[in-house]
């Protein structure tokens, strides 16, 4: 039976390209490699090495199957030592669910600073919205969230870290025609308007929609950049983070409205899954940092 060292033996005569280097490199006599060597093209049935006066060459043969030998002998060294992570407490994955309403800047460097540290587990970051969120850490799609909101119950041993409240803004286009309204806004004024609502990711949860007046029309888009988009266009009116918005708003592009019954601030949190814990988790926690921190990272 073809085994890992008459494979590697196979190997290092090939790269040598003599019995008896091959003997030297790998402490053995040369009669014992050209025995094993034609044990394995007996076993084979096939000539994998012309034989020369002082050394060895591959046939076609021999040429496709150390190409594929060593590709076997590479997936095995990853098999052991990937065993070796699961077995001391690591992962070969680390998955990230963002919502969709916090800032993405620290992204970029969170993930090149992790790959400093962690040259063996892959990071995986998904982006979702509202439940969707908590979905991907009930289900195991991701070990950590940064940004849920509204927390719902989900079994499981579950940890979260305050990251503050999300703050929200009523938007509607410098063109439209609440815009120049001094008062508060009523419902009956608003909800004539469609409503710019993002679509929750959550496939098995029940989904919910950041404002949405009853029989208001609603116009789903993916992400604040699309919403964005249809506020300038006056398409649609609604909330947005505050912290999305100032800079709109500050511009000119976006008016900020004030409404009779406002929106409350969003308890918003860190959570991740304690049972899949791990040092590439508990980096990432540390790296997250404290409530001060996360709010100033992921919110201003």
């Amino acid at each position: 039976m073809l085994s890992e060292q008459s494979m590697q033996l196979i190997d290092m005569v090939a790269r040598v390209g003599s019995f008896t280097a091959a003997a030297n490199q790998l402490h053995k006599v040369p009669s014992a490699v050209s025995y094993a060597v034609k044990q394995v093209e007996e076993e084979l049935g096939v000539t994998l090495f012309e034989r020369h006066h002082r050394s060895v060459s591959l046939t076609p043969a021999g040429e496709h199957f150390v190409k594929q030998i060593r590709q076997l002998l590479s997936n095995l060294a990853e098999l052991k030592d990937d065993t070796k992570r699961v077995a001391n407490g690591w992962q070969p994955t680390l998955s990230i669910a963002l919502d969709n309403i916090v800032r993405a800047d620290k992204l970029s460097n969170l993930i090149a600073d992790f790959y400093r540290h962690f040259d063996n587990v892959e990071l995986i970051i998904r982006i979702e919205v509202f439940n969707g969120v908590w979905e991907a850490i009930s289900t195991g799609r991701s070990d950590i969230a940064i940004g849920a909101t509204t927390a719902i119950p989900v079994g499981g041993d579950y940890r979260f870290r305050d990251m503050g409240d999300i703050e929200w803004s009523f938007l509607v286009a410098k063109h439209h025609p609440l815009a120049n309204i001094e008062h508060p806004l009523t419902d009956a004024e608003l909800a004539i308007y469609p409503a710019i609502c993002l679509e929750d990711t959550s496939r098995e949860i029940p989904k919910r929609v950041t404002w949405l007046l009853e029989n208001q029309r609603r116009l789903v888009v993916p992400d604040w950049i699309r919403a964005i988009n249809c506020y300038r266009e006056g398409l649609g009116i609604g909330y947005m983070p505050k912290h999305f918005a100032t800079a709109f708003v500050q511009s000119g592009a976006l008016v900020e409205k004030q409404l009779a019954l406002p929106k409350a601030p969003s308890p918003c949190c860190l959570a991740w899954n304690d049972a899949n814990k791990s040092p590439a988790m508990t980096w990432v926690l540390d790296y997250l940092g404290d409530t001060e921190k996360l709010q100033r990272d992921w919110f201003n």
